[in-house]
């Protein structure tokens, strides 16, 4: 399927939720509690530097017993981030995300974020896609396929 993401982030919510690199590890954790998302983009002076995830908070803050009172995001937030162009097509972002473990990437034009791209809403459009197509074929099958 040679879709591009842009393709994708145009059919969701393109809403971007992120926080300043300075932030405390418990403000992020609420502020991802409230709009129940599993990760946030970090930004310093408006550009992005980092995505704190679930899993940073499990791995790098609950195991080696840090305090998210005072633990800095930009201390545990993971700061190389994979981005994706607009134009990256869904089954590659969908292999690179299964390649490296990630459940959640930013799509970023130049240093625009457009949105974020998550696991789950690729298989969500995937799925959605493979319903419509399958039933296309059965309507062509039983005679109900319409040509326009």
């Amino acid at each position: 399927m040679k879709i591009p993401v842009a393709t994708l982030l145009a059919q969701k919510k393109t809403n971007v939720f992120s926080i300043d690199a300075g932030a405390l590890v418990i403000d992020a954790v609420k502020e991802m509690n409230r709009h129940q998302i599993g990760s946030l983009i970090i930004l310093k002076e408006g550009k992005l530097v980092g995505i704190f995830t679930e899993r940073d908070v499990l791995q790098r803050v609950v195991v080696p017993g840090l305090s998210a009172e005072s633990t800095l995001v930009s201390e545990v937030m993971s700061k190389d981030v994979d981005t994706f162009s607009p134009l990256m097509l869904v089954d590659e972002a969908l292999a690179h995300m299964n390649k490296n473990r990630h459940r959640h990437v930013p799509v970023v034009s130049g240093e625009e974020i457009l949105g974020l791209i998550s696991i789950g809403d690729i298989t969500r459009w995937l799925g959605k896609n493979y319903e419509n197509e399958a039933q296309s074929l059965m309507n062509y099958f039983t005679g109900t396929y319409n040509e326009f």
